[in-house]
Formats: structure tokens, sequence, C-alpha cells
């Protein structure tokens, strides 16, 4: 017979509803008593029946995430470690963690979003990719779901998110370069809507222009974030006829790409040509030779986003609760 949360009661000799409510995680409840009934719970194998459970409390119990992707890419390491920080800190707090797929921006990623929240299948949303202007923020606000980001956007800054120093890293990644001797630098950047673009160009720049060194539009080009597009963008840049010394791209996976048609044109990489990313994916340090990149904690920072958004829903949160980060820079043998 399974157990009930009347033998669960029985055994602690607590009524039905304290245990009810310790299960749920109600402020009402004492650390200590909340730690005996979850304790007592797994000693005697309590399942609770998650019907009943959410239809009393009118929640779902469910947290969604919808990759933001043209293309299957869930084995880009930035996704995989993101994706593993939800998952990870969600099973931690006792809740589940919906996951799917659409292309940024279009009619199909709107239904998504449409009906996971307009059914009420999850409590709150995550979001990366943030874009300058985010239609996917205005849709939250106004249906007054619980959301969090990765980044701030033009939309509203009315949210919890963590901002990570994309500009100031990557002026100080360009800044690094220029002191290596390198003044014909190129950026392989992403999607302009994107709000890390705009700061990781814009680094780029502020760096290049206190350096007195004129920007050249021909050497800022717009990727899409993809290995096989940083490929073909670097062949380019290196065929052109006055090719960069050194090239960054927008992210690690674009780098790579770099990195390939580098190998492919025989170029000695770190002394004939420059190459440095943004991420800190483990790929950059296991590659000969190992890329300079400026580095994030993707993993812990999905781990915050998920905590954020769950004691949002929970009302232990400021409503504008922001955290900083400073991406730290791994100089390797790319850069010289």
């Amino acid at each position: 017979m399974p157990v009930t949360i009347r033998d669960l009661a029985k055994k602690l000799n607590l009524s039905i509803t304290t245990v009810s409510r310790a299960l749920d995680g109600y402020a009402d409840v004492s650390a200590e008593t909340r730690q005996r009934v979850i304790q007592a719970a797994e000693e005697m194998g309590y399942q609770p029946s998650y019907i009943a459970r959410n239809l009393r409390k009118r929640r779902s119990d469910s947290i969604g995430y919808i990759l933001p992707t043209a293309s299957p890419q869930f084995s880009d390491p930035f996704y995989t470690s993101f994706l593993t920080g939800l998952c990870d800190e969600s099973a931690s707090r006792r809740i589940d963690l919906l996951v799917a797929s659409a292309p940024p921006g279009t009619r199909q990623e709107q239904e998504q979003y449409q009906r996971w929240v307009l059914s009420g299948r999850v409590d709150g949303m995550v979001l990366n990719r943030v874009r300058r202007q985010d239609w996917r923020i205005e849709f939250l606000e106004a249906q007054k779901l619980p959301f969090t980001g990765l980044g701030a956007s033009l939309s509203s800054d009315r949210y919890p998110h963590v901002e990570v120093d994309e500009r100031g890293g990557m002026a100080r990644l360009t800044r690094h370069l220029i002191l290596k001797g390198h003044r014909r630098i190129a950026f392989i950047g992403g999607p302009a809507e994107l709000s890390l673009q705009f700061e990781r160009s814009g680094g780029y720049r502020q760096a290049l222009q206190a350096a007195g060194i004129p920007l050249d539009p021909l050497l800022e080009v717009q990727g899409d974030l993809s290995e096989q597009r940083g490929y073909e963008l670097a062949l380019r840049l290196l065929n052109s006829s006055e090719p960069p010394t050194a090239l960054i791209g927008c992210n690690d996976l674009t780098a790579l790409g770099v990195h390939r048609a580098a190998l492919e044109m025989n170029l000695n990489i770190g002394e004939e040509i420059a190459i440095a990313g943004y991420d800190g994916i483990p790929e950059t340090e296991f590659i000969a030779p190992p890329i300079t990149t400026l580095a994030q904690p993707t993993y812990e920072i999905a781990r915050r986003l998920a905590g954020m958004l769950i004691d949002r829903i929970n009302g232990l949160d400021q409503e504008h609760n922001v955290e900083r980060i400073e991406p730290k820079l791994r100089l390797r043998a790319s850069t010289g």
C-alpha cells in the first residue's frame, strides 16, 4: 500500500495540515519541522499526489525554458551547461523543468510561450539570449508571470536578472590584443537584435577608439554565433586584400570556426594570427592551440536564474533583484 500523508502525520505526531504545508514550503512552518517532515517522507517513501497538490495550490510546480535556436543545438556547450544548471537547481528545489526549442522571433516561438503561459503549464520562465527589444519580456509582464533572464533589455529592466559585464570584458580582451601589437583586429559578431551583441561589439569599439585605432567597417562582420558561420566569415576576412592579424569571435563557437579556418590556411595560430572568443566553454581549452577566451560561469548563472525565479514564485525575493558578474580573461596560446 502506498504511504499516505495521513501515515506521515501519524508517525510524526503532527496534523495533516502541518505536514501538507511543510511539504509545500509554506513560510508559517518552522525550518526544523519542515526538515523533520521531509526526512520522514524520504524514509517512508512518501510520494505526494501532484495532481491534488497542484490543484490545491493552484500551481503547476514547473518552470519553463524555451531554447531560442533556429536549429538543434543541444550540442552547443553553452546550452548544455546552461540547461544542466537549470535542471540541477530545479531538482534541488523539487520543481519540474519543462524544456522546448523554437526559432527566435518566429510565430512558432510565440505560440510555444502562449501555450505554456496561458494554459498554466508553468509558474514562471527563464530567458537567455535576451534581445534589445524583446517581445517575450513584454508578453510575460503583461501576463504577470514571473520570469528571470540572463541580461537586460530595453523592453524592461523590472525583472530579476543576471548581468555579465559584456562590454567591459570585451574591452579588456581587445586591449590585450592591442598591447600585443595588433592594429587590424576583426570582430565576428552575432545577430544584431541580441543585447549581448550590442554590448560585446561596444566593448570592442571602445577599446579601439581609446587606443586611437580607426574603426574599419570591413573588419566588423555579423555572424550567427555558430561555428560554421565563424569559419566562413574567417575565410573571407583572411583572404581579403588587407587581412586582420587578430580575430575575435562574439562567442566561443564562432572562435572555434575561426580556429578551423586558420588551420586550413596553414597559419601559425598565436604568431601569424591571434584568435579569441567569449564564454569559456571547455572545448577552447582542449583544442590545439588553446583559445584565449572571456569565461563566464554559465552553469552557476543558470542555477542562480532558476533559484531567483523559484524564490520569486514563492514570494521570497525582491522584484528587481539584479546580480552582476565580471567575466574572467583566460589568456592562452592562440593570442601568443
